[in-house]
C-alpha cells in the first residue's frame, strides 16, 4: 500500500482544516446604462468539499471552469454569493473582510506566475520576511534568522537573501513564493497552477518540495491545476469541475482507474502517454464549453456528452455517492 493510500484510509480520524459547503460565486453582468445588472456569470455554483490535515485535494478542469475562482473565494479574496467556508471550524464567510486579518494567517496562496507575484523592487529576503513584519512577529536580527531558515527549508541558500527576483530562475522564484507562504505557519495553502509556468524538469522539483513540506509540517493543500499528471502525483483526492460545478469527486486511484463521469473520461483520454505505440481509446469532445452567463438546462455537460439522453437536457443531476467515497453527477453512473 502506498503512502497516499495509507493517508486516504486515515482521513476519517484526521481533523478537517477546511470545509466548504454549497459555495456559490456569481458575477453581475452590467449593460453599461446606469450600471444595471442584466445577467450574471455562474462562476462557481453549489460546490462542496473538505480538506484534512496533511491532505492534498486536487481541483481540475478546463480553463474557465471556475477552479481558480474557488481558490480565491475560499481565501476571501472574493466574497462568496452564498454558502459557507469553515477554516478550522470557524465560518469565515460571516466575518467582515476588514476583520479577516487573524484568519488570513492560517491560509496562504502560491500563485501561478512566480515572477509577477513577487515585488521586483524588494530583495528576496524582504519579500519572504514581509509577512513577519506585517503581523509584528519578527523584526531585525530575529527576522533575518527566520527568513534564512525559510530559505533553507525551500532549497535556497541564505546568501541569496540579498538578491532580487530577476536574479533567480523560474523554479527559484516559485520557491520564494512558497517560502513567503510558509512564513506565518499556515494550516492551509492554496496552490493555483503553481508549476504550469515552469519547465517540466523544474515542475518535478517544485512538486516534490511541496510533498516534502506537507509531510514535515502537516499542511493541507488545495492544488488547482489543469494538468492531470501533476495532480495524480501530488493529490490524495481529486475533484473534477465543469462549468462551475463538481462533476466527480473521489480518491486519485479510483479516479484514474475507474472514472465514472463522461467528462472525466474525456480528460483522462487526452493525457499524453510515453509509449506512442500503446493502444488507447481517445474520447474527442465536440463543441466548446457553454457560456457560464447562460448555462444549458439540465446537465451542463449534455451539449458535449456522447451519451446524452432526453433526461440530461431536462434535469440537473445531483452529486451522489455511487460507491464508497466516489461521487459523481451523472444520470447514468
Amino acid at each position: 500500500m502506498s503512502d497516499s493510500d495509507k493517508s486516504i484510509n486515515q482521513l476519517k480520524t484526521v481533523p478537517k482544516v477546511l470545509e466548504v459547503n454549497n459555495l456559490c460565486k456569481y458575477f453581475p453582468v452590467d449593460n453599461g446604462l446606469f450600471s444595471r445588472s442584466i445577467s450574471r456569470v455562474y462562476a462557481v455554483d453549489d460546490v462542496s468539499f473538505s480538506i484534512e490535515e496533511g491532505e492534498t485535494l486536487g481541483l481540475v478542469g478546463e480553463s474557465g471552469c471556475g477552479k481558480s475562482t474557488v481558490g480565491k473565494t475560499v481565501l476571501r479574496l472574493l466574497d462568496p454569493t452564498s454558502g459557507s467556508i469553515n477554516l478550522e471550524g470557524e465560518d469565515i464567510t460571516k466575518i467582515p473582510r476588514e476583520n479577516l486579518r487573524e484568519q488570513r494567517k492560517g491560509m496562504q496562496m502560491v500563485f501561478q506566475d512566480p515572477y509577477s507575484s513577487l515585488n521586483p523592487r524588494m530583495s528576496s529576503g524582504e519579500i519572504v520576511g514581509e509577512p513577519l513584519e506585517n503581523y509584528h512577529l519578527q523584526r531585525g536580527k530575529q527576522k533575518e534568522v527566520m527568513v534564512a531558515s525559510l530559505f533553507e527549508k525551500v532549497g535556497l541558500r541564505s546568501e541569496q537573501m540579498v538578491k532580487y527576483p530577476h536574479e533567480f530562475s523560474g523554479g527559484q522564484r516559485q520557491r520564494l513564493g512558497i517560502a513567503r507562504a510558509l512564513a506565518l505557519h499556515p494550516k492551509l495553502i492554496i496552490a493555483d497552477e503553481p508549476v504550469s509556468a515552469l519547465d517540466v524538469s523544474v515542475q518535478a522539483q517544485v512538486i516534490n518540495l511541496l510533498i516534502d513540506l506537507q509531510k514535515e509540517l502537516n499542511l493541507a493543500y488545495l492544488f488547482i491545476s489543469h494538468d492531470l499528471a501533476v495532480v495524480e502525483h501530488i493529490s490524495h483526492r481529486i475533484a473534477v469541475m465543469y462549468l462551475g460545478k463538481i462533476v466527480e469527486f473521489t480518491d486519485k486511484r479510483s479516479l484514474f482507474e475507474t472514472p465514472q463521469h463522461p467528462y472525466t473520461k474525456a480528460l483522462l483520454s487526452a493525457v499524453p502517454i510515453p509509449d506512442p505505440n500503446q493502444p488507447r481509446n481517445k474520447m474527442i469532445l465536440k463543441g466548446d464549453v457553454p457560456s457560464p452567463i447562460n448555462p444549458p438546462s439540465g446537465c451542463a455537460f449534455h451539449t458535449r456528452c456522447p451519451y446524452v439522453k432526453d433526461i440530461c437536457r431536462r434535469e440537473i443531476p445531483t452529486l451522489k455517492e455511487i460507491k464508497s467515497n466516489h461521487y459523481t453527477s451523472c444520470h447514468f453512473s
